[in-house]
């Protein structure tokens, strides 16, 4: 089947943001990425630090997605995803974050760096940050001695306790205003999988952004995660999930919440939830296999062609 004539935008980070976006390119016709910009760990963290810009490891993870199947395609994926080995000064860096952290140096404008990326790799799509700032995650954790603060995307999503509340430093970050004027004019907006806390959420605290999302509720498709992540969201369920956005803003409505039917525990719980976002709920089989914590790109792009393909709601939405 060819791709839809609409456009996208997925928001996340990561592998989530990674398998929106590989199910989107079979989809849709127009698809643009917004990623966080919290990563403080690892190569990301270590350019971050030394740099002072924004960190570039979610961001090469959403280029290589959007990489072309072709041979040039294939072959720029796995340059961007280079790691050096060793215990050096490269060490355990990947070879594309130093491509566009060189990029950002020469351009001095961090968007001409990542569409310079993207017309070398031949990418299927546009890649933004979410905003212009690297920002901090800080969460307040609920554990057995009471409420404790941690900082840092890394530190919040390995904590143990059950995160309660999660914020950005700085709390009034700037938005992208590329990011902000494809969420406006997109067909389709597309929030999850991904680390929930520190990969999904920040969207909605980023004001300007936050308002954006909340004015696309009629057009914005929420896909949950197929487990609940130790540390982060241990033990939530798929209701769980949808609850805590319900709380951060209670305005925010769905046009569709997709789940795998086998990752449900209640599909009654879960449907109070998805009512009460106003949104519709599609149950399908998105898992690479069952148990799996990795979609597959083909069956989760299956479901959203469902949703987005407005000619044929009519036959009602396979999978409902």
């Amino acid at each position: 089947m060819g791709v839809l004539d609409v456009s996208a935008v997925a928001l996340g980070g990561g592998h989530g943001l990674h398998a929106s976006l590989s199910a989107l390119r079979r989809v849709a016709r127009e698809v643009t990425a917004v990623v966080t910009v919290a990563d403080d760990g690892g190569s990301s963290g270590r350019l971050r630090r030394e740099f002072d810009v924004l960190p570039p490891g979610d961001l090469r993870m959403a280029l290589s997605a959007l990489c072309g199947d072709d041979q040039w395609g294939q072959t720029w994926m796995r340059v961007l995803q280079h790691r050096f080995p060793g215990a050096g000064e490269l060490g355990d860096h990947s070879l594309g974050n130093l491509l566009i952290v060189g990029l950002w140096e020469l351009l001095d404008d961090p968007v001409k760096g990542l569409d310079m990326v993207g017309r070398l790799l031949g990418a299927r799509g546009r890649v933004l940050p979410m905003s212009t700032v690297p920002i901090d995650i800080t969460a307040e954790l609920e554990g057995p001695d009471g409420l404790s603060t941690v900082r840092g995307q890394v530190s919040v999503a390995t904590a143990r306790g059950r995160v309660a509340s999660v914020a950005l430093d700085p709390a009034d970050a700037p938005v992208c205003e590329e990011a902000l004027a494809a969420v406006a004019a997109a067909d389709w907006v597309v929030m999850g999988p991904g680390s929930w806390f520190t990969s999904v959420i920040p969207h909605l605290l980023v004001p300007r952004l936050r308002e954006a999302l909340v004015s696309r509720g009629d057009r914005l498709v929420i896909v949950l995660n197929l487990q609940a992540q130790p540390g982060e969201t241990g033990g939530f369920t798929a209701h769980d999930h949808l609850a805590v956005l319900s709380e951060l803003v209670p305005e925010l409505r769905a046009h569709t919440v997709i789940a795998d039917r086998s990752a449900v525990s209640s599909s009654q719980s879960l449907r109070a939830a998805v009512d009460a976002l106003g949104a519709d709920l599609v149950l399908a089989e998105v898992a690479s296999e069952p148990g799996a914590s990795a979609h597959d790109p083909a069956r989760l792009g299956a479901a959203l062609r469902a949703v987005m393909d407005e000619s044929g709601l009519d036959e009602g939405r396979p999978g409902d």
